[in-house]
């Protein structure tokens, strides 16, 4: 059909509206460290939660000009450039009601710019954020059901560049479906109606305090009385996952007072634990200043096994306020959330991290000293067993972080993943017991936490550090060539776990063929079989391998990560099945045949083992018992 001419000039003259003037990519601005002028504001409106749309109204004051908008891209606390952009959609600008051109930076994906019109000093942003449904990690994970939300506020709103976040004020507010209930560390200015508007606060520390909310709320005081209030928010599919038995509550206010006592100090002007119960959301733990974002299944409070699995994630983020929050590697501190974070001196961010927590859960209660012993068992095993030790060490795995966290699945004792985790907690061991042994002693890592940690109480302005800066304070507190000690394990590459703690500990790892108390609950609770010790290899309930060691048992017979065991000597497969035919084949000769389906194919493999069934155990050794003296709480 041909258009008239009328309509060919109308047509033009609306898409020059809206689309002129060209926008050209331009160099990002500098930051710089100065006030930004005048307030953002920011309204999430998330009464479609349930149906995972969030949808945002924003304004930024602006002068005329060309100017750059930033989406947070590396996150704290994930490693990595993260930011959930991809699911930013629906992206209106305007200004005195028209609405703007802007245009992707080409080199640079979490930049938009736009030439801000004459006589304009307010930019107004409507955009929805997707909420993740499968899949994902952290920000990128499940975030909401029809019973509850968890926000990251990083996910909800643009900042303009070429300022200091920290020197950028928003003020914030949050609508929520009727009759639900939130958490956070943010502090309301007021409310009306499902909308709350809160405080005023800096874009960083915005980022830095997420938000849960859901129909089937708690909240508890985990130090009654304390001037400084520290509370447990809790959200949950069920009304009967948000509720913790008096022993379970005790447990938590414990972890609250053997942290408070570690440091001796304190670095939030409140905390708020931020817990979700579901099976239906991401899992994970994410560490900010004043709060954190805990998600585990929704039966932690009501199943005793998981509840002992999973009793470590909230000491760990906990300790994050002090370590990760307060005092971060140099190198993990950036001026707005554009530049790259640098994850060297993540075995100290989050392997230190890692390694309290474990003791702090002890301290508290919440494991046993056997358990606690029966966590390091599992780990040392894991980390003795790591094949890629034979080419990348540990330093590798931190320096890494933004691949290792992210990387695909399978092969992970070859590709070694973010085992600054695991491993950590073994390097720090190694230092707590040295430290101990040399000062015969008088002195432990408890000292290091109250000299590194303990100052300025009650702020939570960032203190950076360097490795040199733990040297230092280790040798403060024991001489001792330190700097060779933790390079000699980090950089270490090889065929033998470098740490030494457990042994110096006066335990010794072992191995049977019955799981420890740790390693029996997640088999119950992943229903499947773990060994790795053993024949090689690790599988689920359904009867996918997860797992293969690198020229192990399994290996050797040509199986590898993603294939499905259907079989085992000839009868259906089951996790019982197959520690059967490891168990028969001990001492023999003849090998454990598996019939093993690859997508549509079919094949019979033959594993040529005869060791039977090996799970690791601490057993005493020679030497003083420093797990007890570790473990025990502080008075």
């Amino acid at each position: 059909m041909r258009r008239s001419p009328r309509f060919s000039l109308l047509s033009a003259a609306l898409l020059l509206a809206v689309a002129a003037p060209v926008i050209h990519a331009a160099e990002l601005p500098a930051p710089v460290d100065q006030p930004y002028p005048g307030t953002l504001t920011l309204a999430v409106d998330l009464s479609g939660a349930p149906k995972k749309i969030f949808r945002i109204a924003e304004t930024i004051p602006v002068t005329p000009g060309p100017l750059t908008l930033y989406y947070p891209k590396w996150i704290p606390g994930e490693h990595a450039p993260s930011g959930p952009i991809q699911n930013v959609t629906g992206l209106v600008i305007k200004a005195n009601g028209k609405q703007l051109a802007w245009r992707r930076d080409l080199r640079e994906m979490y930049a938009l710019h736009l030439d801000v019109p004459a006589g304009v000093s307010q930019l107004d942003l409507s955009f929805q954020f997707l909420s993740p449904g499968d899949g994902g990690e952290f920000g990128a994970s499940a975030s909401s059901t029809p019973n509850l939300v968890d926000v990251e506020f990083n996910q909800t709103a643009f900042y303009p560049a070429g300022h200091y976040t920290r020197q950028i004020t928003i003020a914030p507010s949050v609508t929520l479906p009727a009759g639900w209930k939130f958490g956070t560390a943010l502090e309301i200015a007021s409310q009306s109606g499902d909308t709350t508007t809160f405080k005023p606060v800096t874009f960083n520390n915005l980022v830095d305090s997420p938000l849960i909310a859901g129909k089937h709320f708690n909240r508890v005081d985990l130090d009654p009385g304390a001037k400084v209030p520290v509370h447990l928010n809790v959200v949950g599919d069920g009304a009967d996952d948000v509720k913790l038995t008096d022993k379970q509550l005790a447990g938590q206010r414990a972890v609250v007072q053997q942290t408070l006592k570690l440091f001796g100090a304190h670095h939030y002007g409140h905390y708020d634990f931020l817990l979700t119960l579901s099976d239906h959301t991401g899992h994970f733990g994410l560490e900010h200043h004043q709060s954190s974002d805990d998600r585990l299944p929704a039966n932690f409070f009501t199943d005793d096994t998981m509840h002992k699995l999973a009793a470590s994630l909230m000491p760990h983020e906990f300790v994050h306020s002090w370590n990760g929050k307060f005092r971060r590697p140099a190198d993990l501190w950036t001026p707005t959330f554009m530049e790259p974070m640098q994850d060297d001196l993540l075995w100290v961010y989050e392997g230190l991290t890692d390694y309290w927590c474990g003791v702090l859960t002890a301290r508290a209660g919440l494991w046993s000293p056997a358990e606690y012993r029966d966590s390091i068992a599992s780990i040392a095993a894991a980390m003795s067993h790591r094949t890629g030790r034979s080419w990348r060490s540990l330093q590798d795995t931190a320096d890494a972080a933004p691949l290792t966290y992210f990387g695909g699945g399978g092969w992970i004792n070859w590709r070694r993943g973010t085992d600054f985790y695991p491993e950590g907690q073994l390097l720090w061991l190694d230092v707590d017991t040295k430290i101990r042994e040399l000062s015969h002693g008088k002195h432990s890592l408890d000292d290091f936490a109250k000299a590194f940690y303990g100052m300025d109480n009650g702020s939570y302005v960032t203190r950076t550090y360097t490795f040199d800066d733990v040297v230092n304070t280790l040798n403060q507190v024991q001489p001792f060539d330190w700097a060779s000690f933790l390079r000699q394990r980090l950089d270490y590459v090889g065929t033998e776990l470098p740490e030494h703690g457990i042994e110096r500990s006066g335990w010794k790892l072992v191995y049977t063929d019955q799981p420890n108390a740790m390693d029996k609950a997640m088999e119950k609770v992943r229903h499947g079989v773990n060994l790795a010790y053993s024949m090689g290899l690790s599988v689920g309930s359904s009867g996918r391998i997860f797992d293969v060691q690198w020229d192990g048992p399994a290996f050797k017979a040509g199986l590898v990560p993603g294939l499905t065991v259907v079989a085992v000597n000839g009868k259906e497969f089951s996790a019982d099945a197959l520690k059967d035919a490891v168990t028969a084949a001990k001492g023999g000769t003849a090998p454990i045949e598996l019939l093993v389906k690859n997508e549509d194919a079919y094949s019979t493999y033959r594993v040529d083992y005869h060791g039977g069934l090996k799970y690791p155990h601490l057993v005493r050794s020679t030497g003083k018992d420093l797990f007890d003296a570790i473990a025990a709480p502080r008075k």
